[in-house]
């Protein structure tokens, strides 16, 4: 389960690519019911059973609106459930590769260029035990959690999901700490290097007042709908599963991070040094370019990429009028003031004041916008340490004002552009807007 809008550049790109012909307002064909028998039906009838089962195994998929349902637990992540999962995915393949391709309607034959890849992506993620690492350089499990404080609760459902989900965290605790110790024994683990005062990430969860927590924040706004009787015990119930199951869930990880996982961490870095890292880093590329490129290919890309950049920004320069080398060039940018918010206000002003600009003018580039709107958050405090300059879904744009020395407002306009729109915020809410086609095109849920 995630809960920040991770999604990968496969996916986007295989979502993206049929988004204008289903979008509202488009005036397509819809794709007729399937004919008993037919390779549409058997088709739709595997990828029917496969969501609804992949729905029930991974409770509230990866919804970053904060008026998501809120599930009432947190998926199994245990080995026995991988090897489950890793059952069906690969009998799911099976079937797949029964379907006369040939025969699909065009609108399927789409889908099946769309769904066979998310499930062979899906399979080989548990394939590789890449949930042995349920962490990486910017990321992990334990704070993905923290999205949690921004759900808005509008009934008293709601709410007592939200406090069986947080008394359910020791269990996904235990059970990521126990994939974690299997990582580390066989070498597959994230590198030492990049650990060092990760712990913080952690210790901001253990705080002395459960209302204190980021996790209790939606109880303190509960709607004026629920009484205010039914509102304290409500609250009583958050701040008990706070006080008895999250934060000694946390201290419990913080043991294992300290004690354990940092000293046992590989010393290497790349991908390669991992168990059967070579075909791992290859299935990487497949699943986060869609091209079945070698690694050399993609480096000489690079290259010739930062070549041309390296060239671009020597014209820049020049065009400034600066009176200096490149080196000088760069510590200008990277020192003078000018170029740096003082506050986070400020940092969150410049990219609500871009993404505005930018609003005004999509109607020049694009024939179909979303009616859907996206908001603007700084990234949690818990999580701000370790995360990138910004990140975006089809409702929020988090933006990083952590450490503002370091986020100069020169970057701002490309990272404002990328992750919200045109760039995530627009191409997340065009799919959820699309009619007629099946939900893995228009969810992502792992």
């Amino acid at each position: 389960m995630k809960f920040h809008a991770i999604v990968s550049l496969a996916l986007g790109l295989a979502l993206a690519i049929p988004a204008w012909a289903d979008a509202p307002g488009c005036a397509c064909a819809k794709t007729a019911a399937a004919a008993p028998g037919s390779a549409d039906a058997k088709f739709e009838a595997i990828y029917g059973d496969e969501w609804k089962w992949r729905q029930a195994q991974f409770p509230g998929g990866d919804d970053d609106s904060a008026t998501a349902a809120v599930p009432d637990r947190l998926p199994r992540v245990d080995a026995a459930a991988q090897d489950a999962r890793l059952k069906y995915w690969n009998d799911v393949l099976a079937k797949l590769a029964t379907i006369p391709v040939d025969k699909l309607t065009p609108a399927n034959r789409i889908n099946f260029q769309v769904y066979k890849p998310q499930i062979e992506d899906l399979a080989a993620d548990v394939r590789f035990r890449q949930y042995e690492m349920p962490f990486n350089a910017d990321s992990q499990f334990w704070s993905d959690l923290g999205f949690l404080s921004g759900r808005h609760l509008r009934t008293v459902k709601d709410a007592e999901n939200y406090v069986a989900l947080l008394n359910d965290v020791p269990r996904w605790f235990d059970e990521n700490i126990v994939n974690m110790r299997a990582g580390l024994k066989r070498g597959f683990s994230v590198p030492r290097a990049v650990l060092a005062g990760r712990d913080v990430s952690i210790t901001t969860y253990i705080v002395k007042s459960p209302q204190d927590s980021d996790f209790y924040k939606p109880f303190k706004s509960l709607p004026a709908t629920i009484p205010a009787d039914a509102q304290a015990k409500l609250q009583a119930a958050c701040a008990a599963a706070i006080r008895d199951k999250v934060i000694p869930s946390y201290a419990k990880l913080l043991t294992f991070f300290r004690n354990e996982y940092v000293p046992g961490a590989r010393s290497t870095l790349a991908a390669e040094a991992l168990p059967d890292g070579r075909a791992y880093y290859r299935q990487q590329i497949r699943e986060y370019t869609t091209l079945d490129l070698d690694p050399d290919a993609i480096h000489a890309i690079g290259l010739k990429e930062v070549d041309r950049i390296q060239k671009e920004m020597d014209a820049t320069m020049k065009a400034t009028g600066f009176n200096g080398d490149m080196p000088a060039f760069l510590h200008f940018l990277r020192t003078d003031p000018r170029f740096y918010a003082k506050t986070p206000d400020e940092l969150l002003m410049q990219a609500s004041w871009i993404a505005k600009r930018v609003d005004a003018k999509l109607p020049q580039y694009f024939g179909l916008l979303p009616r859907g709107r996206f908001g603007i958050e700084p990234v949690p405090a818990a999580i701000a340490p370790f995360w990138t300059a910004g990140r975006g879904g089809a409702h929020t744009y988090w933006v990083n004002t952590y450490d503002l020395p370091s986020r100069p407002l020169y970057n701002l306009t490309a990272l404002t552009l990328h992750e919200s729109a045109p760039g995530h915020a627009l191409q997340g809410e065009l799919v959820e807007e699309m009619q007629g086609v099946p939900a893995f095109r228009r969810e992502y849920i792992s």
